[in-house]
């Protein structure tokens, strides 16, 4: 199902920035904020809806106290550390073992974004994000991080989402206005942060999480980004594939 709100002119769109994590990998981060809860939290309260809404697109420590809060653990801010450290060594453990697939619809629409000659950002909060996308190519046998122009992956900023400060970073780097450019998040708090920076948003609802992302107002929610009018697009438009 696919629900939006389409970009309204005068924004006319020209670059696109991405998230990650859920929206061109299907990482194991998840995985791993769960099974390092062990010692701290009964892992099976860990949901999809609580990563989502509590974790996802935030900075590891911050997404590990916010976990530990959410999970009322007792002096949750002075385990977030430890607990953000066993998390990062699950993850390296997954992706040690090949724990990591890109999503087959977001390696279409960067092809696509390829083929309209837009600029394109990854901007991810995760410091394992490059690594991840390392291996990978698209269809073309292009490898995947040559794709983008700009990338500030694992990027040390000052303010984490749902501030706009990595968004905004990407839009300077790829020198196209903030107003031009689409931020492609399957977080609320990356919404938020898109949004925050006057940028257009759309919402990969993976997880059947629609819900969060309409919540805080993202220009098109989509379950696959196959449903992304590449017509419209084209014309610096974001709206749905009508049936």
């Amino acid at each position: 199902m696919t629900l939006h709100r389409p970009v309204k002119p005068p924004r006319k769109l020209a670059a696109v920035i991405f998230d990650v994590d859920g929206v061109l990998l299907e990482s194991p981060h998840e995985r791993a904020w769960r099974e390092a809860l062990d010692g701290f939290a009964d892992p099976g309260r860990f949901t999809t809806r609580m990563y989502q809404a509590v974790v996802a697109g935030k900075p590891r420590l911050d997404g590990a106290r916010a976990a530990l809060r959410a999970l009322r653990v007792s002096d949750a801010d002075d385990r977030a550390e430890d607990y953000a450290e066993r998390k990062q060594g699950r993850l390296e453990a997954l992706i040690e073992k090949g724990g990591v697939e890109p999503f087959p619809d977001g390696l279409r629409f960067i092809e696509a974004i390829e083929a309209l000659g837009w600029p394109m950002a990854a901007a991810s909060a995760s410091k394992n994000a490059n690594q991840m996308m390392e291996p990978l190519e698209l269809a073309s046998g292009e490898p995947l991080l040559k794709a983008f122009a700009v990338n500030l992956c694992g990027l040390d900023v000052t303010r984490s989402k749902p501030d706009p400060e990595i968004y905004l970073a990407a839009a300077t780097a790829l020198d196209v206005e903030p107003q031009a450019c689409l931020v492609v998040e399957d977080a609320a708090v990356g919404i938020q942060a898109a949004r925050a920076g006057a940028m257009a948003s759309l919402g990969v609802a993976r997880l059947g999480d629609a819900e969060l992302l309409h919540a805080v107002e993202a220009d098109l929610v989509v379950e696959s980004l196959d449903a992304v009018d590449l017509d419209a697009l084209a014309t610096g438009q974001l709206s749905a594939v009508t049936a």
